[in-house]
């Protein structure tokens, strides 16, 4: 018996180092490879997918992939990055967790492959070029969105995923700014690390230690969804003017129906779509992509109710979903 169980155990490891050894080497031995790499596990990226899968059809003499890492936190995004390096990946971009802390990290990866951002910069790493929304102007536009809704002026809480991440902080510094002057105030943010169940606790303790509140903002594209079934569990959907982010369909549906003011929109699609055709170039030598101040920003939009339709027959058209 000892002996079988011995046998047995060395075939299985045998059938594990099989399995494991493709890994690192199937991306040095093919076609250039090129990582789009987020930031946590979310539906916001389904969109992103499919700007990869457009770009890949266009370049078929490259491998695009899109990973999430297991978790939302700095050290399994960086060794999720590391595993990438050393299996041959030629470039990746990035939404980093947390740029202030991953600076060193990121470097690291930088120095062995072409290093681009998206979504959450990290200006002052070795980057190439950050691609994405610009996060200050988003945070502005959640702040029109606000003064529409409340010309009376109210109290809002806000919600988001990473308060450690660059956009999130450039979001609430631009709500701020475009709040100056008006009797909305932004009292408090609370994160979650991109825990879909403490995100919508987070609203429902909100509710009840700051009964005041007039107002509540989804700064990630998860976080207003859970703001949205909270106020639906407790009876008070469309009576706290909710400001939204992204375009996930909990969110499009409650903008249609009046409980959602508005909510303004990224272009993840366009990220990943335009930034692997520009790693692509960008390896090949062409570097005329790359402005001079490294930053390519797709514009955000704000959609209220009457732009729902249009605009989720566009996603839908993108996506092919």
């Amino acid at each position: 018996m000892k002996q079988l169980k011995r046998k047995n155990a060395a075939l299985l490891f045998a059938g594990l180092m099989l399995s494991v050894a493709p890994i690192a080497t199937s991306h040095a031995a093919d076609k250039p490879t090129l990582a789009f790499v987020v930031n946590g596990a979310s539906d916001f990226w389904k969109a992103a997918e499919a700007g990869v899968k457009k770009a890949q059809g266009e370049m078929p003499d490259y491998t695009m992939e899109l990973k999430y890492p297991e978790q939302a936190a700095v050290a399994i995004q960086q060794r999720l990055m590391e595993d990438l390096v050393s299996a041959g990946v030629k470039g990746i971009m990035v939404s980093a967790v947390d740029p202030k802390t991953q600076t060193d990290g990121l470097n690291k990866i930088g120095s062995q492959t072409a290093l681009f951002t998206t979504d959450s910069d990290a200006p002052k790493t070795n980057r190439v070029a950050y691609i994405g929304s610009s996060n200050v102007d988003a945070g502005k536009q959640a702040a029109e969105i606000a003064k529409k809704a409340m010309p009376d002026g109210g109290k809002c809480m806000g919600f988001v995923g990473l308060l450690g991440a660059d956009n999130a902080r450039e979001r609430i510094e631009g709500m701020k700014e475009g709040l100056k002057g008006t009797k909305i105030e932004l009292v408090d943010v609370r994160g979650d690390d991109i825990d879909q169940t403490r995100a919508k606790k987070n609203v429902e303790d909100a509710l009840v230690a700051s009964p005041d509140l007039t107002c509540m903002v989804g700064f990630y594209s998860y976080n207003t969804p859970r703001i949205y079934e909270a106020l639906r569990d407790a009876g008070k959907l469309g009576q706290i003017t909710v400001v939204g982010f992204d375009d996930d369909p909990i969110t499009l549906g409650g903008v249609k129906e009046g409980t959602i003011a508005a909510t303004v929109v990224q272009q993840p699609f366009e990220w990943a779509y335009q930034g692997m055709k520009l790693m692509a170039a960008y390896l090949k030598g062409d570097k005329s992509g790359v402005p001079a101040n490294g930053l390519i920003i797709i514009p955000t939009v704000i959609i209220g109710k009457d732009d729902v339709d249009k605009y989720a027959a566009n996603l839908k058209a993108m996506t092919g979903k």
